[in-house]
């Protein structure tokens, strides 16, 4: 989206106040995240190497920044851990029922930054293992009410601490597909479905994200070789200080080596099944596990009733962006 200005703003925290809530913010989220699904706290790479197949390819179109060390080998700063988790649930032997989280840092340098999007990203990256049987969209809505509930514990903290603030979220989050939501609103633009199924319901999940849908078109680009494209989703809440659907977090149940196969063959990446980490989902070597991110600053951003992303992290942006917001109210760090 172009950069938004909404009328009238000011921040209800000053620069100072900004940084004790997001140390606040943080801290608590992550903890009630940790306890909700018995994750404990990796340790994780800011780069690999390509050809191990660990780095996320995002839309596909994206290129990763690499560097070149010592003996010329070639380095790619990650996009996510989306993969780099399952290899390390395997290498740590981590039993069902239990996982890992991890701070994820990483630098997209082809975004196209706005109020939502930055070069540089972070969130908590985390993946539990599950059973065969397990995957389904049942337990995928189990999970996703989870994580819910430690969304909505984490906004009672925040006001709690910070009275000026409001109350954002619903009891309940709403569960629609990309299908559906499609032939709900035929003559939209996803991005605008979103904003209209976020504005009636608050917080909604829109699950199946990748598949083709009956228009010819996707609701949105995702990775072929990680999430299972039946069985994955987006958290998403409405945004009253930018009036829009805000995504909080991308998840889903991962591949197995039948959804792999498939989804490869649609994208038409066969190749990558060469690399090691297909190769070991194809030998059925890697955990069955479910995973997501959950945007850091995204959540820092809409706790704390901010108009950009730049209010609650410290990044480049265009002058011409730094000038108009400074103008506006909006000042970024």
């Amino acid at each position: 989206m172009a950069l938004r200005i909404p009328e009238n703003y000011s921040s209800k925290l000053s620069l100072l106040q900004t940084q004790i809530a997001i140390k606040k913010l943080k801290d608590f989220f992550e903890r009630q995240l940790a306890y909700e699904l018995n994750l404990i706290r990796v340790t994780a790479p800011l780069f690999v190497q390509p050809e191990t197949g660990l780095n996320d390819n995002l839309n596909g179109v994206e290129v990763p920044v690499s560097f070149t060390i010592n003996d010329n080998q070639e380095l790619q700063i990650v996009h996510s851990l989306a993969k780099w988790k399952r290899m390390a649930l395997y290498k740590y032997n981590i039993r069902e029922k239990k996982g890992i989280y991890t701070d994820m840092n990483a630098i997209r340098k082809d975004e196209q930054v706005d109020n939502l999007h930055s070069y540089y990203v972070d969130q908590w990256d985390w993946e539990a293992v599950i059973s065969e049987k397990d995957r389904n969209e049942r337990k995928l809505k189990e999970i996703v009410r989870r994580i819910y509930k430690v969304l909505r514990i984490t906004d009672e903290y925040i006001v709690d601490e910070f009275p000026q603030l409001s109350r954002k979220l619903p009891e309940k989050i709403y569960f629609i597909t990309s299908q559906e939501l499609e032939d709900m609103y035929p003559h939209l633009t996803p991005k605008e479905r979103e904003d209209k199924i976020c504005k009636k319901y608050k917080a909604v999940f829109i699950m199946q994200i990748g598949k083709v849908l009956k228009s010819g078109q996707i609701h949105d680009g995702r990775s072929p070789d990680y999430d299972d494209w039946d069985l994955n989703g987006d958290i998403l809440v409405y945004n009253e200080v930018l009036d829009c659907g805000f995504e909080l977090s991308s998840m889903g149940i991962r591949v197995n080596k039948e959804s792999l196969l498939t989804q490869l063959t649609v994208a038409n990446n066969l190749e990558r099944l060469e690399l090691p980490y297909h190769q070991m989902i194809m030998e059925e070597k890697l955990p069955y596990t479910i995973g997501g991110g959950i945007g850091q600053s995204r959540l820092c951003m809409f706790y704390l009733e901010k108009a950009h992303i730049g209010e609650v992290q410290c990044s480049v942006w265009p002058h011409d962006m730094v000038e108009k917001c400074r103008k506006n109210n909006i000042f970024l760090l």
